[in-house]
């Protein structure tokens, strides 16, 4: 099994590349196929989000739009609990269909949190797509409407994921080796 080190910590291959780029095509064609006819609005959550949503609105035949938020729960390897908006949506909402897209959903707060201020804009409708998931840690209530992996309560890094900064321009998803 090939480790990486990541600043003080190694990491060992979970997912590798090809896999990513085969679950984010199917992912790009049930979208495409759920939403025929529509005009989504696509909501990347920064900072974790920006490779997977890039790779999956390549793949996306519809008309659509694209507005980032970013939103920050995390320092160094655990979640602090907090969900801080550092920058907002800046287009109207109201009456559209809208799809967040994450890169993962481990406790579901930060969802949550999110899911409560757009819902409060008056969507169309509201759906999840997330790159990941962790089952086992999941606190809130969220469901989640396209996931391309569910992974172990274990801390990653890779494929726009990062520890303190670091390891985001990782083409695989990397596992804290024990």
């Amino acid at each position: 099994m090939e480790t990486i080190r990541v600043k003080d910590k190694l990491f060992e291959r979970l997912i590798p590349a090809r896999k990513i780029a085969d679950r984010v095509t199917s992912l790009a064609a049930e979208i495409n196929r759920d939403y025929a006819g529509l005009e989504p609005i696509f909501i990347p959550v920064l900072n974790g989000s920006f490779i997977f949503a890039a790779d999956l609105l390549r793949q996306i035949d519809l008309p659509c739009q694209v507005s980032f938020v970013k939103l920050a729960s995390y320092e160094g390897m655990s979640s602090t609990g907090n969900v801080i908006d550092a920058i907002g949506l800046n287009m109207d909402i109201a009456g559209r269909h809208v799809i967040i897209v994450e890169d993962i959903v481990d406790t579901g707060n930060t969802m949550a949190h999110t899911i409560e201020a757009l819902n409060r804009c008056n969507p169309a409708s509201l759906s999840i797509c997330t790159l990941l998931t962790k089952p086992d840690r999941l606190l809130a209530d969220v469901e989640v409407q396209y996931c391309a992996f569910s992974i172990p309560n274990e801390f990653i890094v890779g494929y726009g994921l990062d520890y303190d900064g670091l390891g985001r321009n990782l083409n695989d998803i990397f596992i804290v080796a024990d």
